[in-house]
């Protein structure tokens, strides 16, 4: 049995991802480039974040070390946006959402290394499962092969800041964690912007935000990084690494429902497309039935935690 506590935690899960689902599509509703896009979504959310250390009386100490880590995360987590946002503006928001259900398969080979753990056979199998998927999807929609591409190494950097979060949470608040490392994103992104520019990368979006953008930009920044980003953090206090990654996966269908009610026909894919995407999402539903372990290593880590209160 799981406590009510828990289970409110994995709902709470859920809602995030829903949020985060919304994500690609707003991708597609600015106008600046992805690269600009993240560099204002950081920007604003660290200001943000330190508002809310700063009326929630929370501490912005940190040892150098920790810091470093903590910046260092954030260039991951920068980069990560930034292929993420740019394989939904060269394909479309639903392959891109399919290409980042592989996040799970790179978090149960990093995380066991990371943590000097031996690796799950399921969570690997289940992990081959949702490739499965991919692999159908790439295969019959190879038009998409760049934004898959992108999705691709978008979700391998997901799963290395998730990992290295669920290891910082355990010592460090939640707010702080994500506060520098939307500094060390912001910085990241203002080089990468920099260079794209001097380069002509970018092509011929633009830099500077429309008057329409700036909902949006406000959106990915308060509500999907300070608010989400900020309280799957702090479920990492409770779920591991893997689980957080695997319930994301769920990110697909709530996206592309999403996608269908902004863009209509333009998210129409393939029948394979959604078979592809059924076998991702089979991997998800199956974890908890065959490893029985989501609430109760829930339920562990809350005890452990009052124990060390």
């Amino acid at each position: 049995m799981f406590s009510s506590t828990t289970l409110r935690s994995y709902l709470h899960l859920h809602f995030l991802v829903l949020i985060w689902g919304f994500t690609a599509i707003v991708g597609l509703l600015v106008t600046i480039s992805p690269i600009s896009l993240v560099l204002y979504r950081t920007l604003f959310a660290a200001i943000g974040l330190g508002a809310v250390i700063f009326f929630k009386q929370k501490s912005f100490k940190t040892n150098a070390t920790d810091l470093r880590r903590m910046l260092a995360v954030g260039f991951i987590l920068s980069a990560h946006w930034m292929l993420f946002f740019a394989s939904a503006r060269v394909s479309t928001a639903s392959v891109c959402l399919a290409g980042m259900a592989t996040t799970s398969l790179w978090t149960s080979i990093i995380e066991p290394l990371v943590n000097k753990k031996s690796i799950r056979p399921l969570e690997v199998a289940l992990g081959i499962l949702a490739f499965a998927g991919l692999y159908v999807v790439f295969r019959f929609e190879f038009d998409h092969a760049l934004g898959l591409l992108l999705a691709l190494a978008s979700a391998l950097l997901a799963a290395m800041f998730t990992v290295a979060n669920s290891r910082l949470v355990q010592r460090i608040d939640a707010y702080t964690i994500t506060f520098y490392e939307m500094i060390g994103a912001t910085v990241f992104s203002l080089i990468a912007l920099v260079i794209a520019e001097t380069f002509g990368w970018t092509g011929n979006a633009p830099y500077l935000p429309e008057t329409g953008d700036w909902v949006w930009i406000l959106f990915l920044a308060w509500i999907c990084t300070v608010y989400a980003s900020t309280m799957a953090t702090q479920l990492m206090k409770q779920f591991s690494a893997y689980l957080i990654n695997l319930t994301i996966n769920l990110e697909p269908v709530y996206g592309i429902a999403l996608a269908f009610l902004f863009f209509g026909e333009k998210e129409r894919m393939t029948t394979a497309f959604y078979w592809g995407t059924t076998l991702i999402l089979l991997a998800v539903l199956l974890y908890p039935m065959l490893s029985g372990s989501i609430f109760d290593r829930g339920n562990r880590k809350v005890s452990d935690a009052r124990k060390g209160t």
